[in-house]
């Protein structure tokens, strides 16, 4: 009788068995690339070291680099300091140097004028006697002094140096700011009301004077002044005053001063000092001789 072999027992099949792409994929999900870096990590000693270690080492270095850079920049600072101070201080220097010399050349132009001046006068005394005075007096080549009036005109407040624009715009002095044509018209309405010599801020005031302005800067005779504008003028004075405010011009000032905040004042003074002109120079007229006023006496009788 022959022996039978048990009966082999089969498993049930995989429900994935189809799906061995899907259990490949599933199974090896880390590519092996990435196992290859992790082995060379681990060999070269790294691979132990936590993110957040490694994260406070990378930022001590860029902390300490950042010193560094910080640190050779002082140093180099510090270095090239004496160099731009002396810098400076050769520029100061060099101003200050240019700032004297400008003076000691305004102080011999000064002194010549004054030369000038001086030997105008004796020249008209010396030619004219006394009549040679009264042309000084009246052609602003000798100093005067009498009655008169003081007369101070300023710009209005909060007028600032630059907010006016330029002193040689036309119109009305809407910006607060005395121009170069106000002072024109007061002084020309001082002449007109009979006074006899006229100076302002110590500048005084001829036949060939002129009242201009560059910029910001009102100039007489290419002086520059600043406000406020004392006008001083030798005349009757009471009557000198009465007369220039009844004046065309005198109203003018005075829509300036009501108007757009002109500051004006005007006194009557017992004396008031003029100075002389700095130069005054005749480049056309000439004297008629006593032989000239003769014949030309003899051809009209």
């Amino acid at each position: 009788m022959s022996q039978q072999s048990p009966p082999r027992s089969t498993a049930p099949p995989r429900p994935d068995a189809s799906m061995s792409l899907l259990n490949s994929v599933m199974d090896h999900s880390l590519d092996e690339g990435y196992a290859e870096a992790a082995a060379r990590r681990r060999a070269a000693g790294d691979a132990g070291l936590p993110t957040t270690l490694r994260a406070k080492l990378w930022l001590a270095a860029g902390l300490v680099l950042a010193a560094l850079v910080v640190t050779l920049g002082a140093a180099q600072a510090r270095v090239s300091a004496p160099v731009v101070a002396k810098e400076r201080q050769d520029l100061i220097d060099r101003i200050e140097g240019a700032s004297d010399e400008a003076d000691e050349l305004q102080a011999r132009v000064d002194s010549l004028r004054d030369e000038v001046s001086a030997r105008q006068r004796e020249a008209l005394e010396d030619h004219g006697g006394h009549t040679g005075q009264l042309v000084g007096l009246l052609s602003g080549a000798t100093d005067v002094h009498g009655p008169g009036v003081k007369l101070v005109v300023d710009d209005a407040k909060g007028a600032g140096s630059t907010g006016g624009g330029p002193r040689q715009s036309s119109g009305f002095s809407d910006t607060g700011r005395v121009r170069d044509r106000d002072l024109q018209r007061v002084v020309n309405g001082l002449w007109e009301s009979g006074a006899e010599a006229v100076s302002i801020n110590g500048q005084r005031l001829t036949a060939l004077s002129a009242i201009r302005a560059a910029g910001d800067a009102v100039l007489v005779d290419n002086r520059p002044l600043v406000p406020p504008y004392t006008v001083l003028a030798v005349g009757d004075g009471q009557r000198l005053s009465t007369a220039f405010q009844d004046s065309a011009d005198g109203q003018y000032l005075h829509v300036l001063q009501e108007s757009y905040g002109i500051r004006t004042s005007i006194s009557a003074e017992d004396d008031v000092r003029l100075p002389a002109a700095p130069s005054l120079i005749v480049r056309t007229a000439e004297a008629v001789s006593e032989k000239t006023t003769e014949n030309t006496g003899k051809g009209t009788s």
